[in-house]
């Protein structure tokens, strides 16, 4: 009789919600559970959240997912979780803040300090942004002195997790690359980085490869939860752990999220860096390999803006009617800088626009002109990661606005690439954060084996003539409309008006 199939228990913290996931070791998912989370924003461009409701939400999303599947038959347990955020520790682990998030913006003037660290972008291969990890602690020591003396470790987000499921202190070296303490090409602390934010390393959890095992559940744990005291995996920041669930993990696989903000990932066997142009360099979460990342804040959520803007009942009636007028030469232009630019601009005061609207441009007009701006941002960062020699001919693609087959042969153009859909890319970093549980509870498994890339569903081959438009054409456009309207950004920034109009009365 065949023994049972073997599960692996992948946790993802993401920013509004936990989500659990079994895998067998086919590696199909069996089953599946989630819990919300909520953001506070005490004051503008603040964002923080609670660790103990991170633990509460994975508890809750750990149990309902146990009750679809076999508890005993889990071999293993993996994490991802949001990057960049700053968990603070005492002596005896009492959490002395709200975790400040990846998406928070109060230390731009912190982030200007740290480009003065000699080295600094050798180092890190990145631009330091208010996203990040060393900015925050910087920020905390100059406002918060008081919490800062007590710090005695700082752990990402699903790394506080692992604390609350092992008792130990553990990072991988993805998640640590989005630190700016991590000397990304030998995926190692930097001291020199610490010391710049007035940290050692001995406030740092230790370095392992998100394939490792990092501590293992808790005995307390797992009788409650009818477990094994199996290993829990180092595991992957969210954007390494998606691509390992889609199986991109070799040198030249790329893909490209589609969500709220628009990410492209390629894969490199070597450490390569574009900080000038903004591309975040990282470390993979499998050993000896690296991504190169761009990152538009603004993607899917231009939809919902234009949508609302022009009065359409959802996003989905304003894709049909995008559709059946279809991309117009020489329409509207829209820029899609709602909340700021990451690639290849690092500007976070840059604003989003319609320009070249004539009296008869209509709503039609408007929700092509944004999913052209969104595709026309993407070249940007595509363009920027390949100028560092790594180029990709085929592209995954995951993500909510993955849905529109319009949109997917649009972008597909606009970039000059194959783009494909695979089975299973919904599920996301959970699956990866279980893939990577497989890889830790069988240290002798395969990375192919385990990680393979599934079944292409959809494929989209660009469009000769239409790229050879938006590449000479709508794009050197796209760029000088950015270049004459960045001076505007500049004044408002220095009028401090960082806020809707509507938040504050006219004199």
């Amino acid at each position: 009789m065949e023994a049972p199939s073997r599960l692996y228990l992948g946790i993802d913290l993401g920013t509004s919600s936990v989500k659990a996931v079994l895998m067998d070791e086919a590696g199909a998912v069996r089953a599946s559970a989630s819990s919300p989370l909520e953001v506070s924003h005490p004051r503008p461009r603040w964002s923080e959240q609670d660790p103990a409701a991170w633990w509460a939400a994975t508890e809750a999303a750990v149990e309902k997912v146990l009750m679809q599947g076999d508890a005993r038959r889990v071999a293993g347990i993996g994490l991802s979780g949001q990057m960049h955020g700053a968990t603070l520790l005492d002596a005896s682990n009492t959490v002395l803040r709200p975790a400040i998030l990846w998406n928070d913006g109060r230390s731009d003037v912190e982030c200007a300090e740290l480009e003065r660290v000699p080295g600094f972008r050798a180092i890190t291969g990145n631009l330091a942004m208010p996203g990040f990890t060393a900015p925050k602690l910087a920020w905390v020591r100059r406002h918060e002195p008081e919490v800062f003396r007590r710090v005695a470790k700082v752990l990402l987000p699903k790394d506080y997790l692992r604390l609350r499921l092992t008792g130990e202190f553990f990072t991988d070296a993805s998640d640590a690359a989005g630190t700016l303490w991590l000397d990304v090409k030998n995926r190692q602390w930097s001291g020199e980085m610490l010391a710049a934010t007035g940290l050692d390393r001995s406030h740092m959890p230790q370095v392992k490869e998100g394939t490792q095992s990092a501590g293992r559940l808790s005995p307390a744990l797992a009788a409650r939860w009818g477990m094994d005291t199996v290993p829990v995996a180092a595991g992957g920041g969210d954007n390494a752990a998606g691509a390992v669930g889609v199986g991109i993990v070799r040198h030249g696989q790329a893909m490209l999220s589609l969500g709220t903000s628009g990410v492209y990932f390629a894969v490199s066997d070597g450490f390569r860096a574009s900080p000038e142009q903004a591309v975040h360099a990282f470390c993979h979460a499998v050993p000896d390999t690296w991504h190169l990342m761009s990152v538009m804040l603004n993607a899917a959520s231009c939809l919902d803006f234009t949508a609302r803007l022009t009065g359409a009942t959802d996003v989905p009636s304003l894709l049909a009617e995008a559709q059946a007028r279809g991309l117009e030469k020489h329409g509207p232009l829209f820029l899609p800088y709602l909340t700021g630019e990451r690639t290849p601009h690092n500007n976070p005061h840059a604003r989003g626009s319609f320009t070249q609207l004539v009296p008869g441009t209509d709503r039609a007009e408007l929700a092509n002109a944004t999913l052209e701006g969104v595709g026309l941002g993407l070249l940007d960062g595509l363009l920027a990661v390949e100028s560092t020699g790594l180029v990709a001919d085929e592209i995954t693609v995951i993500g909510g606005g993955s849905r529109s087959a319009y949109w997917t042969q649009m972008l597909a153009d606009i970039l000059g690439k194959r783009l494909v859909m695979r089975s299973g890319g919904d599920v996301g970093p959970a699956l990866g954060a279980a893939r990577l549980a497989r890889l830790a509870a069988e240290p002798g498994a395969a990375l192919d084996e385990v990680c393979p890339m599934p079944p292409v569903t959809a494929a989209f081959e660009p469009d000769a003539a239409r790229h050879a438009y938006f590449l000479q054409t709508r794009h050197p456009l796209f760029r000088r409309s950015y270049e004459r309207l960045e001076p505007l950004y500049a004044d408002a920034a220095i009028a401090g008006d960082e806020s809707r109009p509507s938040a504050r009365a006219m004199p």
